[in-house]
């Protein structure tokens, strides 16, 4: 729930935010009725006072006994009719309010869409190759790591079976980055993958993203799979008041994700680039609001030394307004050079929501006076494994179609250098 009063006092900053993300939201209905609302309270409010008033006048009155009574069944009835008036605008001022975004950062770009995202950063070179590089959905097969046909078979499309040495360099990659993690202050978690809808609400994922989600057994168990640990993270606190000696908290969450990838027919069909399942390791923050800003710095900063680990070309990417979406008032998205599609494909992403979820999910901290304010929650991918893979193979095949393994991960892998044909 974003905070009402802050919309009925600023309605012309909340729609400049919604426009510049392209979100439409009713902002003069959520005011008008607000303002009804309020009108409504304010003479139930004066109808209690004046009750309570008269109910110690009663025992002390003589002469005017009857006419306190009679006007204190008037008051009664009043009372009956405004109090279930209330509750329904209440509830339709919430429902819009759901709607409203994020304001964007004051160092967000303003922009229509992903065609004005900004690059701030550059990172390494391209690969150089002395033969025409394969794609890693031809590598995969010719090595019988990805099989492609018959997840599809299994499945569906976007579905696929993950074999042999790409399950070694799976677990590789999640051991080196828990590793990494935890020495930053990260506590590992695996949470829960499903979820009540609360939680997608809570997180900003409904009811702006429903599309993307999948549902299990509706009317009856009413849960959705996650399409990012986020989720599950942010509820790990729903409700609570933290202390801010302990802030920041900071988890990494492993999880298997699910996406419907609903708005994305036609694009990346080949391969396992978009994919309707896969693994990925989530760092999640709760911070002091002082911090926010220096944390999401310190996430991006630990995604780029998970790139530089891996050896990857890459660049950084500032979010514009109208691809940034609800929840977030700024989000860098990492950027990986794929050689055979000749572009840099998006690997990792980190946002600072501020305190957007945490009103949502309720989630507070006590300050140093005192007093329980918001708290602000950070996230950022440490690891896509899919899209992660992809780049790897591209980026480290040779020219017989073997693949090197990238140095970090070689301690995983029980001795193992290099992925040949069976």
């Amino acid at each position: 729930m974003f905070d009402i009063k802050f919309i009925v006092e600023n309605p012309e900053k909340v729609k400049e935010s919604a426009k510049h993300k392209n979100i439409e939201v009713d902002v003069d209905k959520i005011v008008k009725l607000y303002d009804e609302y309020k009108g409504k309270l304010v003479i139930l409010e004066k109808l209690r006072a004046r009750q309570n008033e008269v109910s110690k006048e009663i025992p002390n009155a003589k002469e005017n006994k009857e006419t306190i009574l009679e006007e204190m069944k008037k008051v009664k009835e009043e009372i009956k009719t405004l109090e279930p008036q209330l509750e329904p605008l209440e509830k339709e001022i919430e429902e819009l309010a759901l709607f409203v975004p994020n304001p964007i950062s004051a160092t967000t770009p303003v922009g229509k869409d992903e065609s004005e995202n900004v690059v701030i950063k550059t990172h390494g070179e391209k690969p150089k190759f002395d033969f025409e590089p394969k794609d890693h959905a031809t590598l995969g097969k010719a090595l019988d790591i990805i099989d492609i046909e018959r997840g599809t078979r299994t499945s569906g499309t976007r579905f696929y079976y993950l074999k042999n040495e790409a399950v070694l360099l799976e677990f590789a990659l999640v051991q080196h980055i828990i590793h990494k993690l935890t020495k930053k202050g990260f506590h590992p978690i695996i949470p829960p993958v499903l979820v009540k809808e609360e939680a997608m609400y809570a997180t900003g994922f409904f009811p702006a993203d429903k599309n993307e989600i999948y549902s299990v057994n509706p009317n009856e168990d009413n849960l959705y799979l996650v399409g990012t640990s986020e989720v599950p993270l942010t509820m790990l606190h729903a409700e609570e008041i933290l202390e801010d000696k302990n802030l920041p908290i900071r988890y990494c969450g492993f999880s298997t994700c699910f996406r419907r990838e609903a708005g994305s027919y036609g694009k990346d069909t080949a391969g396992i680039i978009r994919v309707h399942q896969f693994d990925k390791i989530e760092m999640y923050s709760f911070c002091n609001p002082e911090n926010s800003e220096k944390e999401h710095e310190m996430i991006r900063e630990t995604e780029e030394e998970i790139m530089q680990d891996l050896g990857f070309h890459y660049q950084v990417i500032n979010i514009c307004s109208g691809d940034l979406g609800a929840p977030a008032t700024k989000k860098y998205d990492i950027e990986v050079w794929i050689p055979t599609q000749n572009k840099f494909r998006e690997l990792t992403s980190c946002s600072n929501c501020t305190d957007f979820q945490a009103r949502r999910s309720k989630i507070r901290y006590k300050n140093a006076e005192g007093k329980n304010e918001y708290i602000h929650t950070l996230n950022g991918t440490a690891i896509a494994v899919a899209r992660t893979l992809v780049a790897i193979l591209e980026n480290y095949q040779n020219a017989d179609g073997s693949v090197n393994i990238p140095k970090v991960l070689i301690p995983y892998m029980g001795g193992l250098t290099v992925i040949k044909k069976p």
